[in-house]
């Protein structure tokens, strides 16, 4: 399944360059529907949040939003639940590095991703990661080790933050 209107799972592309928020969170719905999950308001609104953003979002940072867009406060513990309902369906991503989530633009089974983060103005691009994600698994099997996860992220400086100096 792919949330984008055009192909480019395996080119560099920057995870916040949709612009159709409606669009992917009626696929969101399509999808949760489809694996017998619900995307409930607090989810649609966290996932709405992360696709409406300009950058990488923290948890407190939607914690903060919720909050001030809604009469009911959420917790901690429900954001984080979420997230991780979010993470498990593929429809985000978590950045470790700088622990924030953004978008995916292509929630599929088994989808590798490996980000370039910006340190200066935050962008993130995305590409797929299959060809590395190979030589990994080809790594961990000549030591006998089973891999359950791998992120990708390189961090460093994108080429309009460096024509900037």
């Amino acid at each position: 399944m792919s949330a984008c209107s055009h192909e480019h799972h395996n080119a560099l592309h920057g995870v916040h360059d949709h612009q159709n928020v409606e669009q992917r969170l009626a696929e969101a719905e399509n999808l949760c529907i489809t694996t017998g999950a619900r995307l409930t308001p607090l989810r649609k609104e966290v996932l709405e949040l992360i696709l409406n953003a300009t950058g990488p979002m923290g948890a407190y940072d939607l914690l903060a939003k919720i909050k001030s867009e809604s009469d009911r406060p959420a917790a901690p513990p429900t954001v984080y639940r979420t997230l991780d309902f979010l993470l498990e369906k593929g429809l985000i991503h978590r950045l470790t590095s700088i622990n924030a989530y953004i978008p995916c633009c292509h929630p599929r089974e088994g989808h590798q991703a490996a980000f370039l983060i910006c340190t200066e103005c935050k962008i993130v691009k995305e590409a797929s990661a299959q060809g590395l994600m190979t030589q990994l698994d080809e790594l961990s099997a000549s030591d006998g080790f089973t891999a359950h996860h791998s992120i990708i992220e390189i961090s460093g400086i994108c080429q309009q933050c460096r024509n900037k100096h």
